[in-house]
């Protein structure tokens, strides 16, 4: 589910909703519905279908060193 984060334009309260569908969001603080949308840092984009390589965790892609990237034991 999308969870979006806003500045109330009305009172500066700055939040995030989670918005369903056509629903809009409204401040928690004032009710109000001139919201200025920010960007999210952590927003991610999945439509490729395929899944965001991971800096932590899987095996390394060159020698299956299960440390993960970074860490390779293959002789160079």
């Amino acid at each position: 589910m999308p969870i979006y984060e806003y500045i109330c334009e009305e009172c500066q309260h700055e939040f995030e909703a989670l918005v369903l569908g056509k629903d809009k969001a409204a401040c928690p603080k004032c009710h109000s519905k001139k919201l200025a949308p920010q960007l999210s840092v952590f927003a991610v984009s999945a439509k490729s279908g395929g899944s965001a390589p991971s800096m932590s965790g899987g095996p390394c892609g060159s020698c299956g060193d299960p440390r993960g990237p970074g860490s390779c034991s293959r002789d160079n």
